[in-house]
């Protein structure tokens, strides 16, 4: 039994288990608590969507259909191996399952039992990631996807003290489900095992600012440069010389945005210059929202002021 992570710190475990995660649209307050409770929390339960294409599915998990409303999970897991959170709070996946399958869950149990009955709400007790893949049993399931579902259910065990027993299928949960499809539940608990018993892998993919996940390799910081003051320093109403170095780099790099000049005080001409910077380092959508995250600082080499 375990309160649920925070956003910030569900954000946190995935990314320090060295996995690329995206925030989408509103997700960190997007929930069904109205509906009913959320927690405690007792595992982690994986899915696959029924459906292809990483766009419209992690919209379709969103925003959920019409005889279901969104969130439909917590995370959507793509075919490249990448998280997109799209809820935050009680989500409509598990539905109805065991109770018999929830006290073994609980107690971590070495065997599941039959999962025959529809009798507790999942909703309000499981995260819940839907994973990419058609589920005919012929869409294959890339290696990539398959080391970020472990990954993914490893992050939230770690976070809460649990074992691989704590994760489980829908099909082991909701009579008459067959998700996931393409492998076996026993399989990937075991690959969760292994990683638990070693250290998590940090987050080489993201600058683990809350945003821009990494393409590349990054330069290592010279010491004439300003150091990475933090996402929280840019923020409405800061006033600093380092924000005027800043905006004299990004129009040196033809990113400016400005009409006068940058200044000193953060400004949305700031924030649209920089966002232009990071796109011009290949980071798109919500991870080049105009804030410096660590990963674009430190390419930008600005001056000490």
């Amino acid at each position: 039994m375990a309160t649920p992570l925070t956003a910030s710190r569900l954000l946190k475990a995935l990314r320090d288990e060295g996995l690329v995660v995206h925030e989408v649209r509103s997700w960190r307050t997007h929930n069904r608590n109205s509906k009913g409770p959320w927690g405690p929390t007792h595992g982690v339960m994986i899915h696959h969507t029924a459906t292809e294409g990483t766009d419209s599915s992690v919209d379709l998990c969103y925003d959920g259909r019409s005889d279901l409303p969104g969130p439909l999970c917590h995370g959507v897991i793509d075919k490249k191996g990448e998280v997109h959170l799209v809820g935050n709070g009680r989500a409509n996946h598990a539905g109805l399952g065991d109770s018999d399958v929830l006290r073994a869950v609980i107690n971590e149990d070495a065997e599941l039992p039959p999962d025959n009955e529809a009798d507790t709400d999942g909703n309000r007790h499981f995260y819940g990631f839907e994973c990419i893949n058609l589920g005919d049993g012929k869409d294959p399931w890339p290696e990539v996807q398959l080391v970020a579902m472990e990954k993914v259910s490893a992050a939230i065990c770690r976070a809460h003290g649990w074992g691989e027993r704590s994760v489980i299928g829908h099909k082991e949960w909701q009579p008459g489900k067959v998700d996931p499809r393409g492998f076996t539940m026993d399989d990937l608990r075991g690959r969760i095992k292994k990683r638990l018993a070693k250290a998590p892998e940090g987050a080489p993919e993201t600058d683990g600012s809350g945003s821009e996940p990494e393409p590349g390799p990054t330069e290592p910081q010279h010491p004439a440069y300003e150091p990475f003051p933090g996402r929280d320093f840019f923020r409405r109403g800061a006033h600093s010389p380092v924000i005027t170095a800043m905006g004299v780099r990004l129009v040196a790099e033809g990113c400016s945005r400005y009409e006068e000049g940058p200044g000193p005080e953060w400004t949305e001409a700031d924030r649209a210059s920089y966002a232009a910077w990071q796109r011009k380092l290949g980071f798109h959508g919500e991870d080049a929202d105009g804030v410096p995250g660590r990963v674009s600082w430190e390419r930008l080499r600005v001056p000490n002021s």
